[in-house]
Order: structure tokens, then C-alpha cells, then sequence
């Protein structure tokens, strides 16, 4: 009978005395740029954010949100450019609907997915918008570019963007307005270069949904013209704004007319004494902020 012989394994699990690492994290900070209103609540998919208003000294508030960056778990050790060739999904971050691009040093608008409703790409390098960089992209709800570079805008870069209702363009090189899409409700175009003969006499006539529009610390001469109905605030401080008309926010032919909805008027930091245009403020509910004497 031949002897059978058994064989034992002995397994041992030792505990690894250095566990992998968890998936980095990165944090990232957003900023809002001289607006003294809340915007609402975004979507699910999206944060709340409270816009506030940049005084004369900088200030500004920023909210810290933790977000798993949605590629490998290696960190570039270089800032990607626009010469990266890294999809735009591992270059920024895409959250549902939002896509975040912010101080990574691009140079130009990336490649954006189809369905991108909020795009933030403030603190970059970007010099140009061109019309091509959303002709697809007809979804955006919510662009900001705010601390850029940015000296050009094409003609139609925002001419397909009928939902867009908030667009911020702030602290940029700027010396003329873009055409502006015709849902904006708020429109921020702070701290530029911008003269009155860079803004078209009809730029605002026809947005008839715009509510909050900041042109403070730029070099305008006077009001644009033609402002709508719906404005409830409008920040011009820190211009170079030497005179204003009966018309400019009233209608000198019509002395019951009342602008209802205008709640703010900023005009500190112009040269104009204000108390020298009585006429021009006669519709309003409360008079600008401002010098008058």
C-alpha cells in the first residue's frame, strides 16, 4: 500500500505596515467679484455661492470646497498650459454639469464637454475669446473669466449662448463691451479699461432680464445709454463720469414716470457733483452714492 503523504501550507496574512495612501484631495478656492446682491442658489450639481461686492481696498471672500479630482492620483508637478495635451477632464475639474479651470495657467478657453452648463475659469492667463470656443457649447448658464488677461473678444463669442444669465469678465484688459446674449440677468465687467466709446448706444436696450450690472473702476466718460427697465442695480464708482442728462436714468417728458426697480446707484470716485443734476435723479426711489457738494 503505498503511504500517502500530506502536504500543509501554512498561509500567514500579515497586516501591510504602511497602507496605500487614500486619493489626494485637492482644495479649491472661489471668489466672487464686486457684487453687493445674492445670485440664488445653483442646482444640486453646482455650490452655493453668495456674490460680494470688491471694495476700493481688494477685499474679497472666498469659499473653501474639498472635491476628488476626477483623474490618477499623480499630481503634476508642472502647471498644465494650453500646450497640455491632457483631456480637458484631467487639465480642470468636471462636476455635473460644471467645469472648473481655475489658476492652472491656460492661455486659452479648453475644449469643453457638450452638456457644461457653469464654467469657472478665473485666475489664468487666457488673452482672447474667440467665437469657436462655444459654438457648441449652447447649455452655459454661468461663464466667469474673472482675473484673466483677457484684451479680445471676438465678434460672436457669445452670439449661440441663449440660456447664459450671468457672465463675469472682471479685472481683465478690456477696452470695449462684447455683444452681449439677450437672457443675461447679471453682467460684471469690473475693474477693465473700458471708455464709453467702447459701449454701443443699444449694448443693454435689449436685455430685458439684466438686473446687476457692474462697470465700476474702469475709464468711462459718462452713463451708457438706453439702460432697461428690469436694472435693479448698477455700479459705475471709480470712472472718469463728468456729467449726466434728465434722461440718463428718468424720462424728462414724462415727470410721473418712477424707475421702480432701481435699488442701487453707485457713482462714488467720478468726478461729477451730483447735486448739480437734480433732474436726472427725480424718478428714483433713493438717490445714487456719490459726491454732492
Amino acid at each position: 500500500m503505498e503511504t500517502l503523504q500530506a502536504t500543509f501550507f501554512l498561509f500567514v496574512f500579515v497586516p501591510l505596515v504602511n497602507p496605500a495612501p487614500p486619493r489626494q484631495q485637492e482644495s479649491l478656492q472661489f471668489y466672487e467679484y464686486d457684487t453687493d446682491v445674492s445670485m440664488g442658489s445653483l442646482t444640486q450639481q453646482d455650490y452655493e455661492m453668495r456674490s460680494k461686492d470688491i471694495r476700493k481696498d481688494g477685499t474679497n471672500v472666498s469659499l473653501d470646497t474639498s472635491l476628488i479630482l476626477q483623474s490618477d492620483d499623480t499630481q503634476l508637478d508642472v502647471p498644465p498650459t494650453k500646450d497640455t495635451n491632457l483631456p480637458t477632464c484631467l487639465l480642470c475639474v468636471c462636476l455635473s454639469g460644471s467645469v472648473y479651470c481655475e489658476e492652472i495657467d491656460i492661455e486659452a478657453v479648453p475644449p469643453l464637454p457638450k452638456e457644461t452648463a457653469y464654467l469657472y475659469a478665473r485666475f489664468n492667463k487666457i488673452k482672447r475669446i474667440a467665437a469657436s470656443d462655444f459654438a457648441d457649447i449652447t447649455t452655459l448658464r454661468r461663464i466667469d473669466f474673472s482675473g484673466n488677461r483677457i484684451e479680445e473678444i471676438e465678434d460672436g463669442a457669445f452670439s449661440k449662448l441663449l440660456l447664459l444669465e450671468e457672465l463675469s469678465l472682471a479685472e481683465n484688459r478690456l477696452v470695449k463691451l462684447p455683444v452681449l446674449p439677450p437672457k443675461l440677468t447679471t453682467f460684471n465687467a469690473n475693474q477693465n479699461r473700458i471708455k464709453s466709446r467702447g459701449i454701443k448706444a443699444n449694448a443693454f436696450k435689449k436685455l430685458t432680464n439684466l438686473a446687476y450690472l457692474y462697470l465700476g473702476h474702469n475709464a468711462l466718460e459718462s452713463v451708457p445709454l438706453n439702460l432697461p427697465e428690469s436694472l435693479r442695480i448698477l455700479h459705475l464708482q471709480y470712472n472718469n463720469i463728468t456729467t449726466i442728462t434728465d434722461d440718463t436714468f428718468c424720462k424728462s417728458n414724462n415727470t410721473r414716470y418712477i424707475r421702480t426697480r432701481m435699488d442701487e446707484i453707485r457713482m462714488e470716485g467720478n468726478p461729477i457733483v451730483l447735486a448739480k443734476h437734480v433732474n436726472a435723479f427725480s424718478c428714483l426711489r433713493m438717490l445714487p452714492v456719490g459726491t454732492y457738494y
